[in-house]
């Protein structure tokens, strides 16, 4: 018989088994567990144990993932590259350019037989093909340079995705050790811990808990967290999440065989049926709509009109695409969001709803005179060659139609900033990358730029601005007060064994303290920090806490009343070895204080608390230990006995109802109050003084003792002397911000938040509620944009509703890792002032490159407008343009995105959400550097023929040769937009414009390459580029007059700012403004009655923009995907079996929530939804309620 490490390779349950045990939930799971004879019989199944957990041998590992899978999802595979490349090609500029330019080659091979046809040069006839194809070779380069960035960002946020998922650990029992391993590594068999916090990575029974309540909203819907037990509900799945308490379980499935999985797995089978419906649907869409068409003409055959379909198929459509988005990604693991309602869609970013407004004023201005320079350029043609010249009609004017199309179009190409998208995308891809150096691990790229905008901070105290590394500095034991720690021999013997006791049992298991890797290393703290400064006042006082924790392991407690933010307490209660319960419990001091009747006094006598002598404590004891900035922590039992019970003893007769919590915490004996020191990081009050000097406002938000909190804050330079602030407690904070029916009121909430600076013991829906009133205030004048820091579980709301979210990669809980924008890696807040200073640079590495852009885009457009209007033809030809436009541009924007950013990004204020993205010094810089532009090339252009006597190129017949009198106006172009590229660095009015030039090389690298190759394509590209060689001289002059750019950019400068009028400034988006503009381009036009299709021009700007936006905004999750109606989506459009497969797993398709994976969809612009939050819930059941 084959065996592995010993023992035999047949496993005493099948896959198949486990997969049907893990279908059953509540008593049916007792039941069916109880039949294959218990958890521990399960195990020996499994060939792991409860305590040692598996052996930890390669070839157990090995075996177990040939048998029961690994865990791990298969993502969806990549788009190939020449899926992205056909993409690409869908653009409505190119295809319309790539026509034109196939009509041109094809008129060029056209011989028409017209007699009195003018006989071309021979070398005009042999060349007449080039331009046709250079704008064909052109398109095909935008096309590949596209497909290409598409490509190359795919690939980098499936590798941030992946470095994401290698973040994510959790904790299991191998070879009796508690280890630390990827959740990818898990195996069924693996005996797992689990705790407050934990997003389950895979489905298990459970061995053993305490209090533990789980969050299953994203399987089932239900938004109640349900209670789990061995002995009540022991299943316990992955994708949901850990509210309350802890536990062991013994994993049973993994990846795709885990609930979660399977129906991944379901969901990307029903993707490809989903994509031929769509296909099928949208023809007889299409169909329908013609046919209704014809009956609006009379000709109707009674099929009723598609309206309903239409909608179908875009809701259909939307779920494809949502699946999709949720099955790509290495190992998926549903969140808790709920996709309850719709409607509502998180905001677009800052920096995206003013690159939204801008394109849209961009997009209208292009479109309006590409259209008419078309119309003019025919008009002209027509009336010269028709009216005045009265000639006839002949077959090669339609070659002339087609050039004049060709140049309106590439008018309309130039408009289009299409280097903008790059731009926003290398900038944010850049920036992320190196933020990850500086301790930021950016789940949502737009968080990164937003971060830029921030004009507040809520943050925690501890472990952000304190190093979360707690001893406990002084105690109170016995009515003395000890500044130094004491030993046991300073403490009466029973009192000092009840608090080791106390403080052993009644602490996480998970919590330990272990030794440095060298003797002269400070020890390691592992778990929950309070825990493990009261654990080593323990081992101070030369007591061994491990030794009574093997005495009394956690299979032992009768209950445990874990720490919660309404409770701030802990409770563990275990037998007492002569019959009876002992309760030990811990929390923060004024709360246990309100619940004890006795306290030991001199000598160890047990004393009656009165509340004078609790006053008294709290004021000589507690409030001179938190205005140290300590913690407080209270440490008290008491004791059911079934005989005759002591005055703080509690007689029974039977086992005490448990769930009568507030009972059984009652009449308590106080044992000792400890203070507990978490020192500011050292490199915390510099990293607040560099945000109060960049504008912004940093607000503590605590749930420690007020004093405390004051104490903290003015150490970290929050609280500065001559400043009017704030500082409250979160029932204050409720009382002031709520109206007599106790509705919280927004300009009450106004009234509070300017001057507030520290909110104490504040709960998680007090954090939600401040966030929530900064950003919706219309206060100030261009609106808070709010980051907020958060560990907890309960942080969920506060950091989805901030516009950056950052939570804590060391101390925080997978819910808020999946909650947050984000990663702060070691907890610090200085690296939140990192993140500042690269969000600003990103914000203005954007800026920098549409000052340079959009100077380009204004000489162009009016060049070809006023050369159509004047000569009847534009001295820039389409190919040059295209060159101008589509790869100078895409040069630029890898140069000036890559800008490094220095500490004086921190000594201006911030933007804010409302200040336009073209600042008036910006608009100033454009309009002049264009003025300089185009008196150059105007002057060039009608009388530099003159000036440089050359022959003039004015006139000239269309299929005419290349001149050098347009050569040099198309090489002086050039020659200033490349030095602008110089003077775009600077966006503040700087005069120094080649400051850090140097430091940059990515950019004078290009820079140099950009004008070598315009020196080859001006002596080289003859027909290919409608260029002519030039001479030195003519060279000269070009550079000339390029030069003269940095001179002009200094005058501009001398021009004051606050002169000029604010209509100037460009781009002043609220992020709510546009929302249904941008949607328009994900309507599928086709299935759209024709009376409301837009007009063409619109669904060409529109799509244009979506497609901006799509590269802008990465959507990395989709929520909400299948929450409703999704028995249309699939009962009426899918085979039977599949719909009913789907309808029985009612988990995933309630609410088929986030995930942690970064999922790169186009089609899917900007949709990070957000439910709505009933704050009022989350009020009364804050210890329940979850993240959104």
């Amino acid at each position: 018989m084959a065996t592995i490490d010993g023992r035999p390779a047949q496993y005493g349950i099948s896959l198949k088994q486990l997969r049907e045990l893990m279908e059953h939930r509540g008593r049916e799971g007792v039941t069916k567990i109880s039949e294959l004879g218990g958890i521990h019989e399960l195990c020996k199944k499994l060939y792991t144990s409860p305590n040692e957990g598996l052996s930890g041998s390669k070839a157990d590992e090995e075996h177990r993932r040939e048998t029961f899978g690994s865990n791990v999802i298969p993502p969806k595979p990549p788009k190939t590259f020449l899926t992205l490349v056909w993409e690409a090609l869908q653009d409505v500029t190119l295809i319309i350019l790539e026509v034109a330019a196939l009509v041109s080659l094809g008129l060029s091979f056209y011989k028409p037989a017209d007699e009195d046809a003018p006989l071309l040069q021979e070398e005009d006839e042999h060349h007449g093909w080039i331009e046709g194809l250079a704008i064909l070779i052109s398109v095909i380069v935008v096309v590949i340079v596209t497909a290409f960035n598409d490509y190359s960002k795919e690939r980098q946020f499936r590798g941030l995705q992946s470095r994401i998922e290698g973040e994510h650990k959790f904790s299991v029992i191998r070879g009796g050790e508690v280890c630390q391993i990827s959740v990818g590594d898990i195996l069924v068999g693996d005996i797992a811990q689990i705790k407050y916090g934990d997003l389950l990575p895979a489905d298990g029974c459970l061995i053993q808990s305490n209090d533990l309540k789980v969050d299953e909203s994203s399987l089932t819907g239900e938004s109640d967290h349900v209670k789990k037990g061995p002995d009540t509900d022991p299943m316990v799945l992955s994708g949901t999440h850990v509210m309350e308490g802890s536990g062991k379980m013994v994993v049973t499935a993994v990846g795709v065989n885990s609930q979660a999985g399977i129906i991944f797995t379901l969901l990307g089978a029903a993707v490809d049926e989903q994509e031929a419906e769509i296909k099928k649907m949208k023809k007889e869409a299409k169909k329908a709509n013609k046919q209704k068409t014809k009956s609006q003409t009379g000709e109707s055959d009674g099929r009723p009109p598609m309206k309903e379909s239409s909608h179908a198929v875009a809701s259909t459509q939307y779920a494809s695409e949502a699946i999709k988005s949720e099955s790509d990604g290495n190992h998926v693991q549903p969140s808790t969001t709920s996709a309850a309602e719709t409607g509502h869609k998180k905001e677009k970013s800052v920096l995206q709803a003013k690159l939204t407004k801008l394109a849209i004023q961009i997009g209208y201005a292009g479109s309006t005179i590409a259209v008419l320079t078309v119309i003019i350029l025919i008009i002209q043609f027509c009336v010269k060659t028709f009216v005045i010249d009265e000639k006839p009609w002949k077959n090669t004017y339609a070659n002339n139609l087609v050039k004049h199309l060709i140049i309106g179009v590439t008018v309309l190409v130039v408009a289009v900033p299409e280097g903008l998208p790059l731009a926003v995308t290398l900038s944010l891809a850049y920036s992320v990358k190196k933020m990850m150096k500086d301790n930021n691990l950016v789940r949502h790229l737009d968080a990164c730029e937003t971060m830029g905008n921030a004009t507040a901070i809520c943050s925690d105290k501890t472990g952000t601005l304190t190093t979360n590394r707690m001893t406990v500095v002084q105690s109170y034991i016995c009515e003395k007060l000890c500044k130094v720690l004491p030993t046991l021999a300073d403490i009466p013997q029973h009192v000092g064994n009840l608090i080791t006791m106390g403080i052993s049992v009644n602490s996480a298991y998970t919590s330990n303290i272990m030794p440095g890797q060298n003797p002269t290393d400070l020890p390691i703290q592992v778990g929950n920090k309070t825990e493990c400064a009261l654990l080593g006042f323990v081992q101070a006082l030369g007591v061994k806490y491990q030794s009574i924790r093997d005495e009394i392991p956690e299979d032992k407690f009768t209950r445990v009343y874990t720490f919660n933010s309404v409770r701030k307490s802990m409770g563990t209660v275990i037998p007492r070895p002569n019959g009876g319960y002992r309760l030990y419990t811990k929390g923060a001091s004024e709360i246990i204080m309100k619940k004890c009747a006795f306290i030991y006094g001199h000598e160890g006598t047990l004393e009656k608390f009165t509340r004078d002598m609790q006053e008294r404590l709290i004021r000589e004891v507690i409030e001179p230990m938190a205005c140290d900035g300590l913690r407080t922590i209270s440490v008290a039992y008491r004791d059911f006995v079934p005989g005759k019970a002591a005055i703080n003893e509690v007689h029974i007769d039977t086992e005490p109802n448990w769930d009568d919590e507030e009972n059984i915490m009652s009449n308590l004996t106080c044992l000792c109050v400890v203070g507990i020191e978490d020192p500011v990081r050292p490199e915390v009050p510099d990293a607040i003084k560099k945000c109060q000097r960049a504008g912004i406002t940093v607000r503590m938000v605590t749930g420690d003792n007020i004093n405390t909190a004051r104490s903290i804050a003015s150490k970290c330079g929050i609280l500065r002397p001559n400043d009017d602030f704030l500082i409250l407690e979160g029932k204050e904070f409720n009382r002031r911000i709520r109206d007599s029916n106790g509705d919280i009121q927004q300009h009450l909430i106004d009234k509070v938040w300017p001057k507030l600076r520290v909110l104490a013991r504040s709960s998680p829906t007090d954090k939600y509620t401040l966030v929530k009133g900064m950003i919706d205030s219309t206060v100030t004048d261009n609106r808070e944009v709010v980051a907020v820091t958060g560990d907890g579980t309960n942080d969920g709301p506060a950091l989805k509703k901030a516009d950056v979210g950052f939570a804590m990669g060391i101390a925080g809980t997978d819910v808020a890792k999946e909650a947050s924008d984000i990663i702060l890696t070691d907890d610090n807040f200085s690296s939140i002032v990192k993140a500042v200073m690269w969000g600003r640079n990103v914000y203005d590495s954007i800026a920098k490159f549409l000052q340079f852009q959009l100077t380009v885009n204004v000489v162009a457009v009016i060049v070809a407008f006023i050369g159509a209007c004047a000569v009847q033809d534009s001295p820039l030809k389409a190919v040059q343009m295209l060159w101008v436009n589509l790869i100078m541009d895409t040069l630029a924007s890898l140069a000036l995105a890559t800008e490094v950013p220095t500490p004086d990004l921190l000594l201006r204020k911030p933007y804010g959400r409302t200040k336009p993205l073209i600042s008036r010094t910006m608009m100033k810089n454009i309009l002049g550097q264009a003025l300089y532009q185009l008196v150059i090339i105007f002057g060039l252009l009608f009388v530099g023929d003159l000036i440089l006597d050359i022959e003039s190129g004015r006139g000239q017949d269309l299929n005419a040769g290349p001149t050098q009198h347009f050569t040099i106006i198309f090489n002086t172009f050039v020659m200033m937009t490349l030095f602008n590229e110089i003077n775009a660095r600077k966006i503040h009015g700087q005069r120094n414009v080649v400051e850090g030039l140097f430091t940059n090389p990515i950019f004078y690298t290009i820079w140099i390459f950009t004008m070598i190759s315009q020196v080859v394509i001006i002596q080289y590209g003859k027909m290919a580029f409608s260029t002519k060689a030039l001479s030195l001289d003519q060279w000269l002059w070009c550079i000339f007059f390029g030069i003269g750019t940095l001179v002009w950019g200094q005058l501009i400068t001398s021009v004051p700012t606050r002169k000029l009028p604010k209509i100037l400034s460009w781009g002043r988006g609220h992020p709510e403004e546009y929302t249904d503009a941008m949607n328009l381009g994900e309507e599928r036009f086709d299935s759209i009655d024709s009376d409301k299709k837009p007009r063409a021009g619109q669904i060409l700007w529109i799509r244009g923009l979506t497609r901006l936006q799509t590269q802008i905004s990465v959507p990395i999750r989709v929520v909400n995907a299948f929450r409703q109606g999704l028995d249309a989506r699939y009962g009426e459009h899918t085979n039977t079996s599949l719909a009913e497969v789907l309808r029985k797993q009612t988990s995933l398709s309630k609410r088929l929530s986030e995930t942690s994976s970064i999922d790169y969809a186009d089609n899917i612009p900007d949709e990070l939804t957000i439910p709505e939050i009933d704050v009022e819930r989350l009020s009364s059941h804050s210890h329940t309620e979850t993240a959104v």
